[in-house]
């Protein structure tokens, strides 16, 4: 798991968390399914209610997968409206073009955002190299609802290189914290999105234990990269939770959230890898329709329409084609 690494004894390092630790409300592991020309995906929100969720609509693990000589495979290209998307990359390589100038390569942990706002057309494929060498793919794709007088906004892109989060470590220099947007305890990541968000990936050794503050305004989400360990901190009112790979374990709330990594990991997975993100609710209607998050039916229709109208624009002359070899 390549992403982003450094030695935690080198790095800053956070404060002591205080307040009420955030207790666990469940934890839960998504099915599998394929997406786009058929890469696999493990659906990491299904069964678990909006309310807990907002403000994110829907989150994919990407793979992880060993992919033989001409198997990988991405996306056509495809609209989005009403929302952001959020592609870290963790492991591999996707290619990323729309139809508004942005595009670029994303890579062992680089991470992309993509207002589509209005309306936007866009792919992502992997290269041509990666197609016929086949590879490991791992990664991340999470969508961000946008509030109602944002939805029109102009679509964006910006494209986040690995060496740019902000790196920190756990107050005994037991867990690398990778902060991708927002800010853990004064320490701010690169990420800049319509709504007020907060995304890391804590790598935990084995044994190591970390408390995170926690803006008490935002909601709490942690899901399992890879690595066995527990989620909640035990106390009076309170009890950790199991929490292993593929696991999304939802918050309540609370001032800090707790991580703790077994001290015993397999060969496989040598550390606990844990995605954590939370972000200031909307609390307005969602109607999801395919690639189209808005606030009521009309308004999809609306989008729908648009699209076969030709209204998100046109594919570029340029434009990046998937390879299948």
């Amino acid at each position: 798991m390549p992403a982003v690494f450094a030695d935690p004894l080198t790095l800053p390092r956070l404060g002591l968390a205080s307040g009420r630790a955030r207790t666990v409300k469940s934890v839960t592991y998504g099915p599998q399914a394929y997406e786009g020309e058929g890469f696999p995906v493990t659906r990491a929100f299904a069964g678990v209610s909006y309310a807990d969720l907002d403000p994110f609509i829907h989150m994919d693990e990407m793979g992880e997968v060993e992919y033989a000589p001409l198997e990988p495979r991405g996306t056509a290209w495809h609209p989005h409206r009403g929302f952001e998307t959020f592609t870290y990359m963790i492991d591999g390589t996707f290619e990323h073009q729309d139809n508004h100038g942005g595009g670029g390569v994303i890579n062992n942990g680089a991470t992309q955002y993509m207002t589509a706002g209005r309306g936007v057309l866009h792919i992502e494929t992997p290269p041509e190299a990666l197609v016929l060498s086949g590879g490991l793919f791992h990664g991340i794709q999470l969508w961000i609802n946008l509030p109602s007088h944002a939805k029109m906004a102009n679509p964006n892109y910006q494209n986040l290189e690995g060496n740019q989060v902000t790196l920190v470590s756990s107050q005994d220099g037991g867990a690398l914290i990778r902060v991708i947007a927002g800010e853990i305890d004064g320490f701010t990541g690169p990420g800049k999105s319509f709504t007020p968000i907060t995304v890391a990936h804590v790598t935990l050794a084995p044994g190591a234990s970390v408390s995170l503050p926690w803006n008490p305004m935002f909601n709490a989400l942690a899901y399992n990269l890879g690595g066995a360990g527990r989620v909640g901190e035990d106390g009076v009112a309170s009890a950790s939770v199991e929490f292993n790979g593929g696991g999304l374990a939802v918050f309540g709330h609370g001032d800090r959230i707790v991580l703790t990594a077994d001290a015993h990991q397999d060969a496989r997975t040598p550390a606990l890898e844990v995605f954590l993100l939370g972000g200031q609710p909307i609390r307005e209607p969602v109607v999801a329709y395919g690639p189209f998050v808005m606030n009521s039916k009309a308004e999809i229709i609306a989008a729908m329409e648009d699209y076969q109208y030709g209204r998100f624009g046109q594919i570029p002359d340029d434009a990046l084609q998937p390879f299948h070899g």
